[in-house]
């Protein structure tokens, strides 16, 4: 019994020391829990929000969304203007539609309207503002983006091109909850974009 004793209080010695010597080096260090849990949850980002801005800037979403200026560059991004559609007094393109749709050619004027056999089509205001998705729930976002549904409503048209919901669509309920995150933290821009229009050859 003795012995037996005695083997155990040297088992727990040899616990307590292996914990007492047990600190990690400058290069292995681990970090605390919360920042591991921080990192799992938004995929490394210290926010869902930042995660959300990450994963818009890398889609392209600029591209078509947020109107451009011209500088001696070319077109550069309008940041005042982040996220916000085709600007509403924005003159319309000059262009023979029916001549356009009947050759199948398509054009763009800054990426935020285009013209094409599928009629006109202009960028939506990604904003929080009320002419943007200001009302939206979280749900019309899935819609949109896995259905290609306008303002993400059941019953509503479909999304017009060049919007490639049929490839954000593999984005998952993670990426669309940290994108719609990051949208809804934008500083909301007041534009009513306009309406699409229907082929020209539709009427003939």
């Amino acid at each position: 019994m003795k012995y037996k004793s005695a083997f155990f209080r040297l088992f727990i010695l040899s616990i307590v020391a292996l914990s007492c010597n047990s600190n990690p080096s400058p290069e292995g260090e681990t970090k605390p829990l919360s920042e591991n849990v921080v990192e799992t949850r938004y995929n490394g980002f210290e926010s869902e929000v930042k995660w959300g801005q990450h994963l818009v800037t890398v889609s392209g979403c600029n591209d078509c969304h947020t109107p451009k200026k011209m500088t001696d560059r070319g077109p550069v991004l309008d940041t005042s203007l982040m996220l916000s559609g085709h600007p509403a007094q924005l003159p319309k393109i000059e262009v023979n539609r029916k001549d356009m749709e009947s050759k199948g050619l398509i054009i763009t004027r800054d990426l935020t309207e285009w013209i094409g056999p599928w009629g006109t089509s202009y960028t939506a205001n990604l904003t929080p503002d009320p002419t943007g998705i200001g009302e939206w729930k979280e749900e019309q976002f899935f819609l949109a983006m896995r259905e290609g549904k306008y303002k993400g409503l059941p019953n509503s048209r479909s999304l017009l091109p060049p919007m490639p919901w049929e490839m954000f669509k593999n984005f998952t309920d993670g990426e669309l909850k940290a994108i719609f995150a990051y949208l809804k933290s934008l500083p909301p821009v007041s534009n009513v974009v306009p309406s699409p229009l229907p082929p020209s050859l539709a009427s003939k």
